[in-house]
């Protein structure tokens, strides 16, 4: 979920922080009062295109900051950005000149990488450009994961990634025979280069480590020789010292007792300094000869053109090594290994083809139960004449990671016309709730789990409107639920509810933001429904409504 929004600068908002829930948070105020920019703010923070226009007259830079549950990442991001903690903080800015930078977990990143983290964490409706569900590939993921089909898409990219391997191969083997014997002389003479040099793993990082002490080892000896002898190898070196003393508080402690435990002291500090003299001598000993400095470089010199040619590091050469290397005894083994692949290859095939089926029979049944829970939930918001219809359509020996199939939802917002794409719907309103009918539906299929929904109520009111607050609160069971909304009948519904407004201070306008509870609430829900004055009608109402929705 989404804890925290932290906006500067930005529009008509000087500075503001909003603290969310999970559940179902709606944003309610007068047309105009900046609710639309809280979702604007939120849309930029994920990888939407800034616009100078949203940077407050006289600053130089706005920035939106949104602190998320670590959860909501996947595994690999979180890896990469080495995050432990339990919240990730995202953070954009833009400048005066235009200019944008995002970070996450304070480390930059590019616009490309967080608009496909934006797409995994939020979901947006309504004015909103990126609607995942608008596209027909997630619109498959949908339907599979609606029809319980994760084993068998699992099964399916398995057969695929093996059909695909086998044909690479054959094409490989299919080579002509000059190209053939061409690669056979590179990957030849690759490997054979790379042979000659016996890379060894880890060893770059021990001749770093190694260079220094060979560059200093005269010192290094002549320093941990004069520590020997003042510890321990000459005249009133600490260790002889420290026997004397020994002896001396040996004495005392025949004629006091009490001074054991110094005598104890010294015997051990004794024996320390002899440990120390020890490893000095073992230290000076091991240091190796600093005429290897030549070979370590001339070493180093040779892994260096070896990393022009075949990876970054040791490890990345040596993964190219063990790849040409099998691709070498391919070529080589090329007539003998072609009836072979050829008899697997066909195998393979029969295999996907069968899986490619399965899912076809299986997605025709569920594509039947959903279209008509969806339709149900469409015609339960308003939309009484609306059919939709999830088209799958199969093209035999189309072979893709999730078999043959190709997924779409089609839509007829009205009695008599006919199905469309879901795409192609060009009001916004109908658009929403119809996105909030799949929602509702598929909410424990979606991997999205923060859901934002902007004017959803568009053109509806009354019983359509406590209708589709009612669909909102049973997506927020399972999803953080973000709703600019102009109803009471769906702000009640509200586990969070946020009051824009405007103010003008110094000549400048700045939007607020309010979380009301209580009486606060109530008169703010009263006066959505009586005007700008709240009656005691009104309240009746706010109450009444309040209390069903609780």
């Amino acid at each position: 979920m989404l804890r925290s929004l932290r906006i500067k600068n930005f529009a008509v908002i000087s500075e503001l922080k909003l603290e969310l829930s999970s559940g179902l948070n709606v944003f309610t105020g007068q047309t105009g009062a900046g609710k639309s920019i809280l979702i604007e703010a939120l849309g930029f923070l994920l990888g939407a295109r800034g616009s100078l226009d949203w940077l407050r007259s006289g600053e130089q830079r706005l920035e939106v900051t949104g602190v998320f549950d670590a959860a909501d990442f996947s595994k690999e991001t979180l890896s990469g950005l080495k995050v432990q903690e339990k919240t990730v903080a995202v953070r954009r800015e833009l400048d005066a000149s235009g200019k944008t930078r995002a970070f996450i977990h304070n480390q930059t990143v590019n616009l490309s990488v967080l608009s496909e983290i934006g797409d995994s964490l939020i979901d947006f409706h309504g004015q909103h450009e990126h609607q995942t569900l608008l596209k027909p590939s997630l619109q498959l993921d949908f339907l599979d994961a609606f029809g319980g089909l994760e084993e068998l898409r699992e099964k399916l990219g398995e057969a695929y990634a093996k059909w695909t391997r086998l044909v690479e191969e054959q094409k490989s083997l299919q080579l002509s025979d000059e190209e053939r014997l061409r690669r056979l002389d590179l990957y030849r003479f690759q490997v054979n280069e790379i042979d000659e040099v016996a890379l060894k793993a880890g060893e770059e990082e021990e001749f770093e480590a190694l260079l220094p002490r060979l560059k200093n080892a005269e010192r290094l000896k002549m320093l941990s020789q004069q520590a020997y002898g003042l510890l321990y190898d000459q005249e009133g070196s600490v260790q002889e010292n420290l026997l004397k003393a020994e002896r001396a508080v040996e004495e005392l402690v025949r004629l006091d007792a009490a001074l054991a435990p110094d005598q104890d002291a010294l015997a051990q500090a004794r024996a320390q300094v002899q440990d120390v003299a020890t490893r000095l001598t073992a230290y000076r000993d091991k240091l190796e000869d600093p005429d290897r400095i030549d070979e370590i470089h001339t070493r180093l010199d040779r892994i260096g053109r070896l990393k022009k040619k075949y990876g970054a590091t040791v490890a990345d050469i040596l993964a190219y090594r063990e790849r040409i290397a099998t691709e070498l005894a391919w070529l080589e083994d090329s007539s003998a290994r072609t009836a072979e692949l050829e008899s697997a290859l066909n195998e393979a095939q029969k295999a996907l083809a069968k899986l490619c089926g399965q899912a076809h029979k299986s997605r025709m049944a569920a594509a039947s139960k959903l279209s008509e829970k969806i339709a149900a939930e469409i015609r339960g918001l308003g939309m009484a004449g609306a059919r939709l219809s999830v088209s799958v359509e199969m093209e035999e020996d189309r072979f893709g990671p999730t078999g043959s199939d190709a997924v779409e939802f089609l839509i007829s917002p009205n009695e008599g016309e006919p199905l469309k794409p879901l795409k192609s719907i060009a009001s916004g309103g109908e658009l929403s709730r119809i996105m909030l009918a799949l929602k509702t539906v598929l909410a424990r299929a979606d991997r999205v789990r923060i859901l934002v929904f902007d004017e959803v109520d568009t053109g509806v009111g009354g019983e359509v409107g406590r209708a589709v607050g009612k669909r909102l609160a049973d997506v927020s069971r399972s999803h953080q639920v973000l709703c600019v909304t102009h109803l009471p009948q769906v702000a009640c519904w509200a586990a969070n509810h946020f009051q824009v407004s405007k103010d003008v201070q110094g000549g400048r306008t700045f939007a607020l933001v309010e979380c009301l509870e209580g009486d606060r609430r109530l008169e703010a829900i009263a006066r959505m429904l009586g005007g700008k004055e709240a009656t005691a009608v009104s309240r009746k109402h706010a109450r009444e409504l309040l209390e069903e929705c609780r």
